[in-house]
């Protein structure tokens, strides 16, 4: 393994990050995924020196870093706000750790796209070059990895699209492994090449960015990964590759999963679900289910509505057929998805 990162990590008896981390070589970026406080940032900074394990070891490309203080650590850091030297021009600021090398910094710079920038102040750039300024920094010291957090979180939405573009194709390039942590869906499977995510201080699930995003293995992760819907159910019958589940008060229909478990987790993303007002008969939807809508609230371009069926079933439609529906809080509608828009994880805890 290039990386092996076994971390214990506990706060005064408050909390505790435990994480188990493999990086094989060859792999070119892993994402640290999870909600706010789930322990990313700390794992972080525990490789990068910052934080003093309580227990456990950091060993990289057969290098024991776990007394190697940080500033001795091949480690290019980019911190979630950047950390720009105020009163150093660019040019110093990429400059900084290896003393202001003329050479190294236009090289840097240029690959950057921020050489036009060198005589500039930081608080006269751009979000998206600060951003780029900063990474120029890391990269000059020739790290041999990278750790960068939340890259993208400080820009604005049309900056983040463009710049996330950009530094997808510089982390290809490269050829330096990375590790990001982002708590984004977009960034994840942009910039992903595998992805372990967190909750609670523990690493829940790891595999391709798709594969977690689309096939997650627990009730958490399926959360963290923007399933709206997650819902314990029973299978009651199977037949023709179909099962069916009591799920609350209700029963709906998914694929087999094709295992003898009888008890799982529902999992059903909203942008999957539509919402009628009368049942279509014609449609290829397995699941027409009437309810009630408990709550709408905005989401972004979208709406998020609850609907009652039993259970909670959450659905994400547009603005526009939200009004088309006259949708209000106690509207009677019909919920529809297939039965292949159901994923079940099997309820071992139950």
């Amino acid at each position: 393994m290039l990386l092996i990162a076994d971390i214990e990590k506990r706060f005064d008896g408050r909390s505790r990050i435990e994480a188990s981390i493999r990086i094989p070589p060859g792999l070119s970026t892993t994402i640290l995924f999870g909600p706010s406080g789930a322990g990313k940032t700390t794992i972080l900074r525990c490789i990068a020196g910052l934080e003093r394990l309580t227990t456990g070891r950091v060993i990289f490309d057969g290098d024991d870093w776990t007394e190697i203080p940080p500033q001795k650590r091949p480690v290019g850091y980019l911190f979630q706000d950047y950390a720009l030297f105020p009163h150093l021009r660019v040019s110093e600021n990429i400059g900084y750790a290896v003393k202001r090398s003329p050479d190294t910094v236009q090289h840097y710079a240029s690959m950057l796209k921020v050489d036009d920038l060198l005589d500039r102040w930081p608080s006269e750039l751009s979000g998206g070059q600060q951003q780029r300024v900063a990474l120029a920094r890391v990269l000059a010291r020739k790290p041999r990895l990278l750790l960068l957090d939340e890259p993208l979180s400080a820009l604005d939405a049309a900056t983040r699209d463009h710049v996330r573009s950009e530094l997808a194709q510089l982390l290809r390039t490269l050829s330096i492994p990375a590790i990001v942590v982002t708590h984004d869906w977009v960034d994840a499977l942009t910039l992903g090449d595998q992805m372990l995510v967190m909750s609670a201080g523990r690493i829940l699930q790891s595999g391709p960015p798709q594969e977690v995003f689309t096939r997650p293995q627990h009730p958490d992760v399926a959360a963290a990964v923007g399933v709206e819907t997650v819902a314990a159910g029973r299978i009651r019958a199977r037949e023709g590759g179909l099962v069916f589940l009591n799920v609350g008060s209700a029963q709906l229909a998914a694929a087999d999963p094709g295992i003898e478990e009888r008890d799982f987790y529902v999992c059903i993303r909203g942008e999957d679900v539509t919402l009628e007002k009368g049942r279509a008969e014609q449609s290829s939807a397995r699941n027409h289910m009437h309810g009630t809508v408990s709550d709408i609230v905005p989401a972004g371009v979208l709406t998020k509505v609850t609907v009652d069926v039993g259970f909670d079933l959450v659905a994400l439609v547009t603005r526009q057929a939200a009004a088309d529906l006259e949708l209000t809080t106690g509207s009677e509608i019909f919920a529809v998805f297939k039965a292949s828009a159901v994923h079940l994880i099997p309820n071992v805890h139950k």
